[in-house]
């Protein structure tokens, strides 16, 4: 992977501000947020409804600009970029994973994870295919290529999702409350799933409003109206495996 970036951070952001219009009120949604991230970490961003984190989360996505202030991903300064570098951007450099998964219905699980890898040219089908089942094979779904998404179970859609989100070799993967239609296991699942991608070296970025999913992270930013009112490292680490383990086995469903 070329990381052009020289000060080695994925992710910089100084001051940003991002104000709305509407009608004649003006949100000031973020209100000067600054943080980075550096390769390998595993950071939750977590705050209540009304925080910012949605507008933070899309500003981070590359799916929207700040109003004022620096955002630079893996170096690149987001804010001078087209709509269509910026979609090329977020293409090759992040890969989401969403609460309701987003999956394509009436296409397998292979097609789902191959489809960020159509925009890239210079792929064979040979090597998406490849590609897509490494991927698959990664988040521990090889023998379910050929499944439709109604044919797996929530936390197997959302493995799928990882994987979709994995194919492209993105340096962050950008979760949005990607444990929030799932229940406590299976959560815990896809939490030690992260965790162990996070272990091979993957920088993730997650964010969720339960502080029992941010107590597997390593890092935790908490908004408040627009602000970063804490941010500290986790001394504690929970291993989202040990928690697994220790749930009761008398689940009732």
């Amino acid at each position: 992977m070329n990381n052009s970036n020289n000060n080695n951070k994925i992710l910089e952001i100084k001051e940003l501000k991002r104000e709305f219009r509407m009608g004649t009120e003006i949100v000031r949604a973020l209100k000067g947020v600054s943080f980075d991230v550096s390769p390998g970490e595993f950071v939750t961003i977590m705050g209540s409804s009304g925080s910012g984190k949605t507008t933070l989360l899309n500003v981070l996505g590359c799916l929207d600009k700040p109003s004022d202030g620096t955002y630079l991903l893996d170096g690149v300064n987001i804010g001078q970029l087209s709509r269509d570098e910026l979609a090329r951007l977020r293409n090759r450099k992040i890969g989401f994973v969403f609460q309701a998964y987003n999956l394509l219905a009436r296409t397998s699980a292979l097609e789902n994870v191959e489809l960020p890898l159509f925009y890239n040219s210079a792929l064979t089908a040979s090597d998406r295919r490849e590609r897509a089942i490494k991927a698959l094979e990664a988040v521990k779904l090889a023998e379910r290529l050929d499944h439709m998404p109604n044919q797996l179970s929530g936390g197997q859609q959302q493995r799928v999702a990882i994987a979709r989100a994995l194919v492209n070799e993105p340096v962050m993967i950008l979760a949005d409350e990607a444990t929030g239609n799932l229940d406590t296991r299976t959560s815990y699942e896809i939490m030690a799933l992260l965790q162990e991608l996070n272990q091979n070296g993957k920088t993730i970025v997650f964010v969720t409003h339960e502080p029992d999913i941010a107590a597997f992270s390593s890092r935790t930013v908490m908004l408040r109206d627009g602000r970063v009112i804490k941010d500290s490292k986790n001394e504690n680490i929970k291993s989202a495996r040990q928690a697994l383990a220790d749930l009761p086995v008398t689940d009732d469903y």
